[in-house]
């Protein structure tokens, strides 16, 4: 494609009347946050007690569930997109180059999203200024989940100014042809541009794709996250040194499943075969296929350790994971995406997008599920007398299942908006020094 062909696809997503595929796509979104938006309203009026989850010892429940689990695997999400879209600037990647705005956009409403989770948990959204923000001062150094929040807001500050510097080149190239009803927000985006500033920007974003790849194993979602866990012998269904690695390779599958997802649903509505051609799928899927193979390798680790001649809280949280029938579905889902990349790799004639993207979606829930449960066994096996001789359980409530279908709806609405006010593809186009 010569440029200008290429600048003209990727605007197709912003000019003309939107198809009824958008229409109906939209439409869906919408139902899906309503339906959500109702449950929610039912929750603040008749409190926490209809999720189904309850204090440790006074009935022999547990205190975090579904929305914990949810906003576990949402921030590993957004960890691994914005580390997919680092390392392609970061390393030259030039063939999953149509992927990395997506993949930046991704992170970003991810982020979002696991906040929204933190806020519904609370309860009641005042507790956000009455409780989190009051107590912020002198829980910062001893709340191990102040610095949950703190490392997240981080990376929301990175992924924002990464986006940002990297979109400011393409608006003023194309300001003449973008939608005037939009003219004030590019302005705010372009105050201070000058036409001089494009290789310095592009120093600026390296350098922060570096700090992202820098900082996302050792102090993101292989460091601190896990860590809130790992660190907790009273929960020995938590405890050990493997999760640093495995929620990396959780939020990498996840996260390249979910940027695949995304970047077919934009190829499709907007016939964006030559961009996001199939070398693009067929490069991803490979990838993929390597987070999927370490992270079914990471948990055979912790059943081998966990049931032979662990220590017996361990074995205790262990024998009850493997007896759940969720767990071995979260495995056979990532397995069977595995088995599928593999045989595409050996008989190629086999891939298909099609066939690809829905291999990808398979380690998407199947980490949701992992998540759930790690959450949820890792509560109901401490190793302190809470239960008082109560055994706990717990079984997510239709409006924990249903802010998982908000939140999606949440994510498809966000991405048909932005299409339509910035170019989610880089245009690259050439200034003049």
């Amino acid at each position: 494609m010569t440029e200008a062909d290429r600048t003209k696809t990727i605007l197709r997503s912003i000019h003309g009347r939107p198809s009824r595929r958008y229409y109906i796509i939209m439409a869906l979104a919408l139902l899906g946050i309503i339906w959500y938006g109702q449950a929610y309203v039912f929750q603040l009026q008749n409190g926490m007690i209809v999720l189904g989850i309850a204090d440790w010892g006074s009935s022999g429940g547990i205190p975090w569930g579904l929305y914990v689990g949810s906003f576990i695997w949402w921030v590993g999400i957004a960890h691994g997109g914005i580390i997919v879209s680092a390392a392609v600037r970061l390393f030259r990647l030039n063939t999953y180059k149509p992927v990395a705005r997506l993949a930046e956009l991704l992170t970003l409403i991810a982020l979002s999203v696991a906040a929204f989770y933190i806020v519904v948990h609370l309860g009641r959204p005042d507790r956000v200024v009455t409780s989190m923000l009051r107590g912020w001062p002198t829980t910062v150094h001893t709340s191990p989940l102040a610095w949950d929040v703190t490392v997240i807001t981080l990376y929301f500050v990175l992924t924002a100014t990464y986006l940002y510097l990297t979109i400011r080149a393409d608006i003023h190239s194309l300001k003449m042809e973008l939608p005037r009803i939009f003219s004030p927000l590019y302005a705010v985006l372009l105050i201070g541009y000058r036409e001089d500033e494009k290789k310095k920007i592009e120093g600026m974003a390296w350098w922060l794709a570096l700090a992202v790849i820098i900082l996302a194993p050792l102090f993101l979602h292989g460091g601190v996250i896990p860590w809130l866990f790992a660190l907790l012998p009273g929960q020995p269904g938590w405890f050990g040194a493997a999760q640093g690695p495995q929620f990396l390779t959780i939020a990498l599958s996840s996260a390249l499943g979910g940027v695949m997802i995304v970047a077919y649903l934009f190829r499709r509505l907007y016939g964006w075969e030559e961009l996001l051609d199939d070398n693009v799928f067929r490069g991803l899927s490979r990838w993929l296929a390597l987070f999927a193979m370490l992270f079914l390798w990471l948990q055979l680790q912790k059943i081998i350790t966990g049931v032979s001649i662990a220590p017996d809280s361990i074995h205790t949280a262990t024998r009850a994971t493997v007896s759940e029938p969720l767990y071995w579905l979260a495995l056979a889902l990532v397995g069977g995406a595995l088995g599928w990349f593999g045989l595409q790799m050996l008989f190629p004639q086999l891939f298909t997008v099609e066939r690809t993207v829905v291999a990808a979606a398979l380690p998407v829930m199947a980490t949701l599920i992992e998540k759930f449960l790690f959450v949820v066994e890792g509560m109901m096996h401490p190793v302190f007398d809470l239960y008082q001789g109560v055994p706990g359980y717990y079984t997510p409530s239709w409006i924990e299942l249903s802010s998982v279908v908000g939140a999606i709806s949440l994510v498809v609405l966000f991405f048909l908006i932005v299409s339509k006010v910035i170019p989610v593809i880089e245009v690259e186009v050439e200034h003049d020094e």
